[in-house]
């Protein structure tokens, strides 16, 4: 996966090779947020994990079918620890969208404007203040007193530590003047460069790598007396559920929160355009080594609330915001050696194996190489990435993008040790011996075992009983390990797990009995497990490991569907459509391959038409289900083609099959739209609105409970239609499909 050095224009890219970009991507940036979030120990930069999650946005932007809902561009920060009791955020705690060039924050204040339709003249302010390098903290007040302190965790779920913030002096435990009846005040948690200095100079018992991560380890702790110990900090900056609104600009809700007896950062700032915010970035920029504490970079913030509020959100991020981030710290070191890992798609990643360096003040020991083709210092398209390839021995040039993230940068061939042999990459898996086969246009190579390879059924029994999926306590990825292994009391398909306890019960070695457990942690692990035989359908989905299909996908299916039996039957109908589409896509890929090699254009859509329309004919079932699976927002034909061929697969719907004796599928739930008219339907916006943009529409739409089409189908319950309509609009009116202009869609929604 070259997404580290790799230039290559997404528009250059083919599905099969988008793909694999995004697919690897997604692994890595999640393994990453683990280790930032819940671990509080980082072993990749924040330069390197933010070139990652911007490559991967892109690549999903251009590749819409193709988003892997559970990579870093739909989650927020790491499930919580189960070290510390669970808190429900009333309202989402998002992330921030980067930026790292000045014409990006050109482009952000132009999108804001094209969102909103303001016309040139029209003044949009923004404030900026300093990015803060420490912990994502929430804290809610009720009637002035606080009542609850809780981190990030995932987003939607955080961790209590109640106890550990109320000591904290920058925290205030009951509020001054008038806030509102219920506020949750939320900020960053930050330990000062002198207190950081003399924590690890003190006998504490451990050194810490960095202020962030010392400041974590201090909020996270499960005695609030050692919290109280350490010298921790706090900056406000936002606010999540309110009961009343306490200002109307960003700058004035700033004001406020300091009113109220909180520290805000004095270096924020009003800015009247991009010019004022770029120059504030340089400022604070210019102070970042006398500041005393840690910044990453600046967030720009729309000030009018109302104009926020218009805005709204994307699944985890605000597009009212974004973080112009510093650039990244590089170091050199040695690369021991490159190992393979195989994921539970079969793709073999290589991993470099580096002589422990500091980058950015955290110690990096491996870095990903992404595929073979970044080994060999190439692009996808064949093309020079760096003067020379990548060689185990080498001295290489390591950097942490957006300060998380480990890449290699360069390599430094002057001290490329004498008589080293360019990489073989294996054309075999290391796991299992398979044939490790890359087929035409993808960027990575796969191992063909399938289930006979551990490493993919391992990856995929993890990813079987993650957070996301069946969380399933007792029984993480150690777990896992040791029961797959295990030949008296295997757990080797998901449906084993369900037979574990009858399994033991019946046999001589008990699990009660072996080193590790006892008969309190088998009963635990049983209870878990029966706790788990009732699931909701979007779990249920999303565990299955369906390749593209992560959580966002899965809960778009199961809001769809609602039950097990009607996506199944689906799918099942589908798959006749499914497979003669593949045999279009690999029919398009073959013309351009050739059409290429012969230096001409090739004929794609003759030759995708003669494929699609070839005999026999498909029925007319398999064309409506295809034709309902993809006209699902955000599900598209690679997603639908990945479902279709994990069910026609002999051996993988015989697992599901065995695997669904044993549970209790929860039916979806509707969407909690109280009143709303439109909560439920399938609406298509066709045309062009003149009173909001497409984006806003459809945003307004899908916060009132309905999804939102890209296509007219009997299925569709509304069209919106602006002029210049075209065939969608024709196309609804010979359905009978309920056609309404805007200002009727304006009437509806208010």
């Amino acid at each position: 996966m070259a997404w580290a050095r790799e230039e290559t224009a997404a528009a250059e890219l083919t599905p099969a090779q988008a793909e694999q970009r995004i697919a690897a991507l997604s692994a890595f940036v999640a393994q990453a947020n683990l280790d930032y979030h819940q671990q509080d120990a980082p072993t990749i930069s924040d330069a390197d994990y933010d070139h990652a999650k911007r490559r991967l946005q892109a690549l999903e932007t251009a590749f819409p079918d193709l988003a892997q809902p559970d990579s870093p561009s739909a989650q927020v920060g790491a499930a919580p620890s189960d070290a510390f009791g669970k808190v429900a955020h009333a309202q989402r705690m998002m992330s921030l969208e980067n930026a790292f060039a000045e014409d990006e924050i050109a482009d952000f204040v132009t999108r804001i404007r094209s969102f909103l339709n303001l016309p040139a003249e029209t003044q949009l302010s923004f404030t900026a203040e300093p990015k803060i390098d420490g912990l994502s903290l929430s804290l809610r007040y009720e009637g002035g007193r606080l009542t609850q302190a809780a981190t990030r965790g995932d987003g939607m779920i955080g961790e209590n530590v109640t106890a550990n913030a109320l000591t904290i002096p920058d925290i205030p435990k009951t509020l001054a003047g008038d806030p509102p009846e219920i506020l949750e005040v939320r900020g960053e948690v930050y330990m000062s460069h002198a207190d950081f200095a003399a924590l690890n100079a003190s006998d504490s018992g451990r050194t810490f790598a960095n202020p962030r991560n010392a400041a974590a380890g201090s909020l996270r702790q499960l005695d609030p007396a050692i919290t109280a110990a350490r010298p921790l900090r706090f900056f406000a900056y936002a606010w999540g559920q309110v009961s009343a609104p306490f200002a109307d600009t960003q700058i004035g809700a700033i004001e406020a929160l300091e009113g109220f007896g909180f520290q805000v950062n004095p270096l924020t700032r009003l800015c009247h355009d991009t010019t004022e915010m770029l120059a504030h970035y340089a400022r604070i920029e210019a102070q970042r080594a006398t500041l005393g504490y840690d910044i990453d970079g600046v967030v720009y913030k729309v000030n009018d609330l109302g104009l926020q509020a218009r805005l709204g959100f994307r699944s985890t991020t605000p597009r009212w915001a974004i973080a112009h981030k510093f650039p990244a710290e590089t170091a050199w070191t040695r690369l021991r050696e490159i190992e393979i890992q195989v994921g539970r798609t079969g793709a073999l990643s290589p991993v470099a194996r580096l002589d422990p360096v500091t980058v950015g003040g955290v110690t990096v020991s491996n870095a990903t190489l992404h595929n073979e083709d970044y080994i060999a210092g190439l692009n996808s398209m064949g093309e020079r990435i760096r003067g020379t390839d990548i060689r185990p021995g080498d001295w290489v040039q390591v950097y942490r993008a957006g300060d998380v993230i480990p890449k290699i940068a360069d390599v430094d061939e002057s001290r490329r040790p004498l008589n080293t042999a360019p990489y073989v990459f294996p054309e075999t898996c290391p796991e299992c011996g398979s044939d490790a086969i890359r087929e035409p246009g993808d960027a990575v190579r796969r191992c063909t075992g399938g289930l006979i390879c551990p490493a993919q059924a391992i990856e995929k029994l993890k990813h079987f009983v993650s957070r996301a999926a069946f969380d399933i306590e007792g029984l993480g990825a150690r777990q896992i390990e040791a029961f797959y292994h295990d030949d008296s009391l295997p757990i080797r398909t998901p449906a084993d797990i369900f037979t574990l306890q009858a399994r033991d019960a019946a046999g001589l070695a008990r699990l009660k009995n072996r080193e590790g457990w006892g008969e309190t942690s088998a009963r635990n692990l049983f209870d878990a497990i029966e706790a788990r035989r009732r699931i909701g359908l979007a779990r249920l989905i999303y565990a299955l490991g369906i390749r593209h299909v992560g959580e966002v996908a899965a809960s778009d299916l199961a809001r769809h569907f609602t039950s097990w039996s009607a996506f199944a039957q689906t799918v099942d109908a589908a798959i006749p459509a499914a497979e003669r589409q593949l045999q279009a896509d690999e029919a398009v890929l073959q013309e351009r391959t050739v059409a290429a090699a012969e230096g001409r254009r090739a004929r794609i859509s003759q030759t995708r038409e003669q494929v699609l329309a070839a005999e026999p004919a498909l029925p007319a079932d398999a064309l409506a289900a295809y034709a309902e699976l993809t006209s699902i927002d955000g599900i598209g034909d690679v997603v639908a083609q990945s479902l279709c061929a994990t069910f026609a697969q002999t051996r993988e719907r015989a697992e599901i099959e065995a695997l669904l004796t044993h549970l209790q599928v929860l039916d979806a739930e509707a969407p909690a739209t109280e009143g709303s008219p439109i909560a439920g339907k399938t609406i298509v916006f066709t045309g062009t609105l003149e009173r909001m943009t497409r984006a806003e529409a459809k945003a307004r739409a899908e916060a009132l409970g309905a999804k939102v089409a890209g296509s007219v189908s009997a299925r569709t319950d509304l069209v919106v239609a602006g002029p210049g309509a075209g065939s969608k609009g024709a196309k609804a009116q010979a359905l009978g499909v309920e056609v309404i202009d805007e200002d009727a869609w304006l009437r509806l929604i208010e």
